[in-house]
């Protein structure tokens, strides 16, 4: 059987909604508990009706009343949370110090004295209360760990609290490396931070009501979004829906007028081909009987008949002009436009868009005998950053490595069609990251410009910016991970936000023609502020 103590718990008399005591618990049919007057307002800020744990639905607002119960059970737990708080607390034994000076059997510590630095049993306590110099020794309940008290530089007790730099000090400190600070004693700044309590406390509360209140407005507006989601995707389905039903019948009715075009061909062809033919027989017997009347002795016989026979029964031969229409050639043409309209209106949408890119994800890895001397790169070759204390010599001479500036390419190089990859550049303040082609220079200084064979993206004090100093998308915030697309016969370079699947800028007008290599230049290390790698990241898989 439950105790009355089990049934007091606090846990079990909260009100999921403002995390207190319930006042004037209510039930709805689900059978969850609320405070009366958190539910009416939870209600009263949304359009539905639900229960704010179990999200069920109600069609109308139910009918409340007071579970009594529930009440009486939390009148009584404040009842007893008063009786607790005018109790004075009992000191429990500190179960887990225990004496330092116990040889065998160690007994648990009454006491630990500050100025001995020591926890004392009952029996081993007793100098200090007895033995006159003893007595002024600041005693306090057991403690563990006396040695952390101590000033590390002058092995004394921190006694002292310095309030320019909020730190324990102890008095040769305080004399010393905090000479003209504001320190005061330990007691003192113990009295003044425990006046403030209450205040901290109900700051704790008001924040968190504000996160209470923050939860239910994230929560009210997944809710929204979830409906307005589903209005957008049945639009959409009902758009395409009738597109795709356009289609089909305009497709049935473009088929049906070729077909009818062909009959009507057909028809006109058969005409010409059995006129020709009579034409064709006609003509034979022409032929026959000019052949016999050419042996004819009568010459008036032969004057006579040779004109008529010889007269062609027309003057042209029948119209042969059964040629395709060129309405029907346009109009294939007009379709593929729109093919490609659709596609480029599809493209239009972010994740669309970078799903399409990631597609044509190549898998990169970073090529050491082109990096500069003082570039580090990870085992798995993904992985790049620059360190100052590298010298020139511990690498070999490569024709292919750069020698001027810390720049990198990769193993793997293109010269046809479409490839995407993506970089993180998180905690780096100064980066570039794009394609360069093969014929870049690395042995003079050169410019990273387009000029010079480099197509990229770069940070640099603060701004970003492609090295065609074309205009970039203003940035809400700091890039993270940037996405690089490449369309090589199109002659296009574009860069994304990976993480909001944004385009940030576009290279165009581009004539590619010789291999391109993924670039990177993880910048100078800047004693540290720069020293965050540029991680070529894998590419989401695409389904």
């Amino acid at each position: 059987m439950a105790s009355a103590s089990s049934l007091l718990s606090e846990e079990r008399l909260l009100c999921s909604i403002c995390l207190d005591v319930f006042t004037d618990p209510v039930s709805i049919l689900c059978g969850h508990n609320f405070c009366s007057s958190c539910l009416h307002t939870y209600w009263d800020s949304g359009d539905t009706c639900q229960c704010p744990m179990c999200k069920r639905e109600f069609s109308t607002r139910p009918e409340l009343q007071v579970n009594t119960f529930i009440s009486e059970l939390a009148d009584e737990f404040k009842k007893l949370v008063q009786v607790r708080a005018s109790t004075p607390a009992p000191q429990l034994p500190a179960l887990d110090v225990l004496c330092d000076f116990c040889s065998e059997i160690k007994e648990k510590a009454v006491k630990s004295c500050l100025t001995c630095l020591t926890s004392f049993c009952e029996s081993h306590l007793e100098p200090h209360r007895r033995v006159a110099r003893l007595k002024g020794h600041t005693l306090l309940e057991p403690v563990k760990n006396l040695d952390d008290r101590m000033c590390e530089t002058h092995n004394k007790m921190t006694e002292l609290f310095c309030l320019n730099e909020q730190a324990f000090i102890c008095v040769l400190c305080f004399t010393a490396d905090h000479k003209g600070h504001n320190a005061v004693p330990l007691e003192e700044q113990y009295e003044k931070v425990a006046a403030t309590k209450d205040e901290a406390q109900a700051n704790m509360q008001k924040l968190i009501q504000t996160r209470i209140e923050k939860i239910a407005e994230v929560e009210k507006l997944l809710d929204v979004s979830q409906v307005e989601s589903e209005k957008e995707e049945q639009a959409a389905v009902q758009v395409f829906t009738e597109l795709i039903q356009s289609i089909q019948a305009s497709q049935a009715e473009l088929v049906e007028a070729i077909q009818q075009r062909h009959r009507g061909i057909k028809q006109k062809g058969e005409e010409v081909l059995k006129e020709l033919r009579r034409e064709v027989t006609e003509l034979r017997s022409r032929s026959s009987q000019l052949e016999h009347l050419s042996q004819s002795q009568d010459h008036y016989h032969f004057l006579q008949s040779f004109s008529t026979l010889t007269t062609p029964p027309h003057e042209s031969c029948p119209d042969t002009d059964l040629g395709p229409d060129l309405s029907v050639q346009a109009t294939r043409g007009h379709l593929t436009r729109l093919k490609q309209r659709v596609d480029e209106i599809m493209e239009e949408i972010p994740e669309i868009r970078m799903k399409r890119m990631r597609e044509h994800a190549v898998d990169l890895t970073l090529d050491p005998d082109t990096a500069y001397h003082s570039l580090v790169i990870s085992e798995d070759g993904k992985q790049v950053t620059q360190e100052d204390n590298i010298e020139k010599d511990k690498v070999t001479d490569n024709p292919k490595r750069f020698d001027v500036y810390c720049e990198v390419l990769t193993k793997e190089g293109f010269m046809t069609g479409k490839f995407y990859f993506e970089v993180q550049v998180k905690g780096k303040i100064h980066w570039i990251v794009g394609v360069a082609r093969e014929s870049v220079e690395r042995k003079n200084e050169t410019s990273v410009s387009v000029e010079d064979g480099y197509w990229c993206i770069l940070l640099d004090e603060g701004k970003y910016k492609t090295t065609a100093d074309s205009e970039l998308k203003i940035l809400k915030e700091e890039l993270q991970k940037v996405g690089v697309f490449v369309d090589y016969n199109k002659g296009e370079v574009s860069f994304y936000n990976v993480d909001s699947k944004s385009l940030i800028g576009c290279i165009t007008g581009c004539c590619f023609t010789e291999k391109l290599y993924p670039y990177f230049y993880p910048g100078l290390n800047d004693n540290g502020r720069n020293s965050a790698p540029l991680i070529i990241t894998p590419v989401p898989q695409t389904h």
